[in-house]
Parts: C-alpha cells; sequence; structure tokens
C-alpha cells in the first residue's frame, strides 16, 4: 500500500546561524566482564540552528550510543552536551528521537498515535484535532486517519512516526538509522519527505547513518566517525546545490571520497 508524498509549498527559512548544540570532549565506556570497554572519546562538535549534519561510520563506531546521551537516554562517563548553552540532563521535549522501528501504539489508528503526544497539552480538542490533521497532510496521509498501524506499509509508519514527534515542536530531531529497513524505493521517498519537511519546518537535525548516499542527499555537513574507540575523525561540509541529483559528477566524488574514507 503506498500514497503519493505532497510536496510542502514554501521555501526554507533564511538558515539562522547561532549555535544551538554543542557537544563537549565527550567520552563513554561501560565496565564488562573482561574489564572495560571505550565505545565514545573525546567526541566534540557544534550544530546550528536549521542545520542538518549527517553522522557516518560503520557499525560498531559508536553512532547510536552518541545519539543516545544528546537524547539524554544515556549519560556520559566525561563531556557535556549543551542545548542552548544549557547542560542536557536528561531526556525532555526539545529533543526527540526517531529510531529505525517505527514503536507506534499497534491499539490505536493513524491519527490517534500522531495526537498521543498533545496528551499533556493545553489545548482545545478542537486546536488538537487541527494540529493532527495538519501534520497528517504534511506527511501524505490524510486519508488514512483511521487506519491501524497493521494496515499500512512500512514506509508509512515511518511517516507517521515522523509526524508523532514533529507535532511536539522539538528545537532537534535525532534520527537513528529510521529508515534503513525500507525498500529502495521507500527510503527514497523518505528521504524527499525529511528534506521536505525540513524546508518547511526548520527543525535542527542529527541524522545517524551507515549510508554514503544518504548522507550525501540530506545533509549540510557529515561527521565521519572512527571506531575502536569511536571518535569524530573529519567534519565534511556537502557543498552541493539542492535538490541534489545522485547522478551528478559531484555527488558520486563526494560518495567516493567517503566511501575511501570509511575503509581506511
Amino acid at each position: 500500500m503506498r500514497t503519493r508524498l505532497k510536496a510542502v509549498a514554501g521555501n526554507r527559512p533564511a538558515p539562522r546561524r547561532e549555535e544551538i548544540l554543542k557537544l563537549e570532549r565527550i567520552s563513554k565506556g561501560f565496565h564488562t566482564a573482561g574489564g572495560y570497554l571505550s565505545v565514545l572519546e573525546d567526541v566534540g562538535f557544534q550544530a546550528e540552528s536549521g542545520e542538518l549534519v549527517s553522522i557516518l561510520g560503520r557499525s560498531g563506531c559508536g553512532k547510536s550510543t552518541l545519539l543516545k546521551i544528546v537524547a539524554g537516554f544515556v549519560s556520559p562517563s566525561s563531556g557535556k552536551v549543551l542545548l542552548n548553552g544549557i547542560p542536557v540532563k536528561g531526556p525532555g521535549p526539545d529533543r526527540c528521537v526517531i529510531f529505525q522501528e517505527d514503536a507506534l501504539f499497534p491499539w490505536l489508528t493513524v491519527g490517534e498515535n500522531i495526537a498521543f503526544g498533545l496528551k499533556g497539552r493545553k489545548q482545545s480538542r478542537k486546536a488538537k484535532a487541527g494540529e493532527v490533521s495538519r501534520f497528517l497532510n504534511l506527511v501524505g496521509l490524510s486519508e488514512f486517519r483511521d487506519y491501524l498501524p497493521s494496515e499500512i506499509s512500512g514506509g508509512m509508519k515511518q511517516r507517521v512516526a515522523l509526524a508523532r514527534v514533529l507535532i511536539l515542536e522539538p528545537e532537534v530531531l535525532l534520527m537513528d538509522e529510521p529508515f534503513a529497513s525500507l525498500d529502495a524505493q521507500s527510503r527514497e521517498e523518505m528521504q524527499h519527505l525529511l528534506l521536505t519537511l525540513w524546508q518547511e519546518l526548520g527543525h535542527t537535525i542529527l541524522f545517524v547513518t551507515h549510508d554514503v548516499s544518504e548522507a550525501v542527499i540530506l545533509a549540510d555537513r557529515t561527521l565521519l566517525m572512527s571506531k575502536n574507540p569511536g571518535r569524530i575523525r573529519e567534519d565534511i561540509p556537502v557543498n552541493l546545490p539542492r535538490p541534489r541529483e545522485r547522478e551528478s559528477a559531484a555527488f558520486a566524488g563526494l560518495s567516493r571520497r567517503l566511501h575511501a574514507a570509511l575503509r581506511d
């Protein structure tokens, strides 16, 4: 079951240059039966408001652990995360996470899943319904409002998951390989949708991936991670005009550079 993506009108707002997110010398290790495992070491970077930053690296380099630290789900062994200059001490609605698994409530409809995060918000029922309708339209699922998750495709479930966090208006969107389990066509559709929503809503996004093409098609910058322990090896700007053409020489050239760096 597929539905056509809806283009969102309007140009992306001019980027603001203020720093919104800063990681200072983040390290993380775990005690194991064999001793101590260092997963991340001295990781630091900044992200500006409205910037889309990809974190690219091989499996096991600590990408997901790093995202969980930014989300506040895991505490670093040392270092700190600052959001608008304030240290992150735990999870909060200013940082929302989308994982590879959609994690929808199977007993709730598409619309009810999207509305779930609004339960504690002091709004009228009519206002909440209007917000749900708006985000259903943004992700192209208006006609599927009353469907259950079991009745829609994997790609559509991820659109519901995306709408469910965006309706909360987080300052930073954290995405942990959210499209990895989708087929190639659905994955490209979701990449296009994410870019459309980012241009419309202007969130700051950290996008974890091990797919070079995905990093190049999406990001303003790509942070390339090494492993054992995980470190930021390079901070690579993606200076390609949007919309980006996968068949272009510039796209292919940057992709080759990143592939080669991952092999080193």
